[in-house]
């Protein structure tokens, strides 16, 4: 099972979480960036239903998928920092 990790970072003059490459919203305070992450986080744990899936991989190819609405990652935050 994947781990996903919501890191509470400094970001375009305030705060945000970030999940791999991926920026959150810019948030004013550190509070409401670790709040926002731990919204997100809780959010991602929340089984859905299952269905088909389309992607396309690296290379350009296109795949479909039943993707289990019930095979969702773990989660955690990571927070060094301090407002």
């Amino acid at each position: 099972m994947a781990t996903l990790t919501y890191n509470i970072v400094e970001h375009d003059g305030g705060w945000a979480y970030k999940v791999g490459g991926t920026f959150s919203e810019t948030f004013s305070t550190h509070a409401e960036a670790l709040r926002a992450a731990q919204i997100a986080s809780s959010e991602q744990q929340v089984a859905g239903a299952t269905d088909g899936i389309q992607y396309e991989d690296a290379q350009g190819k296109w795949h479909q998928e039943l993707a289990d609405g019930r095979d969702r990652p773990q989660t955690e935050i990571s927070d060094d920092a301090k407002d």
